[in-house]
């Protein structure tokens, strides 16, 4: 097989510039003693080829393009069976390596690439470290500190969990085909984070509150959930809250209730 042909209805793009793909793979520090890494829609193995080179991990792979995983079985027997060939939002991360943590890597499909954090977010304990390419946008978003207005109900989710930063930026014309947007890396690792001092469910429930009219005030985006008490944090926006602000909020909810 010679190469594979990009499919539009799984969002592929594939990488062709070789020092953004080693870049790429050598932020994952593969810190907190973990040595499994997955890369998700490996494609024809821009980043794979470098991963395979790494001495202090293990590569697996998860592709959903049956094409994409001949050609990966063929340019690439080094990986054996670390294929997946299935769905990365079906897959169960919690049996997938015995339930020991890993890290992710990989050139995020731009259309699944919130659903994939979700999934993440369900999975934190095990979910060391993540290294990631998708639409500059979200990318921004995911990073993006309290008071802009990119900040929005992923930003909030992610940096309870994960400290984040925002590499660097790849223009269209490093891909093939070039995507009509730019995109951005980013890395999210791990924090001492076990558990919010508050109740998640209501954490990740006032979150959504508020960003769902974050053009009110909090004290009027938060009536729907049932808010009936007094605070000045009240007084703002969702997108000018941190984490610890929510935390605050969540547990006066509490307290109401």
């Amino acid at each position: 097989m010679e190469k594979v042909k990009a499919k539009k209805h799984l969002g592929q793009h594939f990488l062709k510039d070789l020092d953004a793909a080693q870049k790429i793979v050598n932020l994952q520090s593969l810190h907190r003693d973990y040595t499994k890494i997955l890369e998700i829609g490996p494609g024809m193995g821009v980043l794979t080829q470098y991963l395979l080179k790494r001495t202090d991990c293990e590569t697996f792979v998860v592709e959903i393009d049956r094409e994409s995983v001949v050609y990966l079985k063929e340019h690439f027997p080094a990986l054996e069976n670390r294929i997946f060939s299935e769905d990365f939002l079906q897959m169960n991360l919690a049996e997938l390596f015995g339930n020991q943590p890993f890290g992710i890597i990989g050139n995020l499909p731009y259309n699944i690439s919130s659903q994939i954090f979700f999934k993440v977010l369900e999975h934190k304990d095990l979910v060391m470290e993540i290294v990631c390419m998708l639409q500059k946008e979200v990318a921004q978003r995911i990073a993006s500190p309290p008071g802009k207005k990119d900040y929005g109900i992923l930003s909030v989710f992610l940096q309870a969990y994960y400290n984040i930063e925002y590499s660097f930026t790849v223009y269209p014309d490093a891909f093939i085909p070039p995507p009509k947007v730019d995109s951005g890396v980013i890395r999210l690792k791990r924090n001492d984070v076990e558990k919010l001092d508050c109740n998640e469910k209501k954490f990740f429930q006032v979150v959504k509150a508020g960003f769902n009219q974050r053009r009110k005030t909090l004290r009027n985006a938060l009536k729907p959930i049932g808010l009936n008490f007094e605070h000045e944090l009240l007084n703002k926006r969702a997108e000018q809250l941190g984490v610890a602000d929510f935390i605050l909020l969540t547990n006066l909810f509490e307290e109401q209730v």
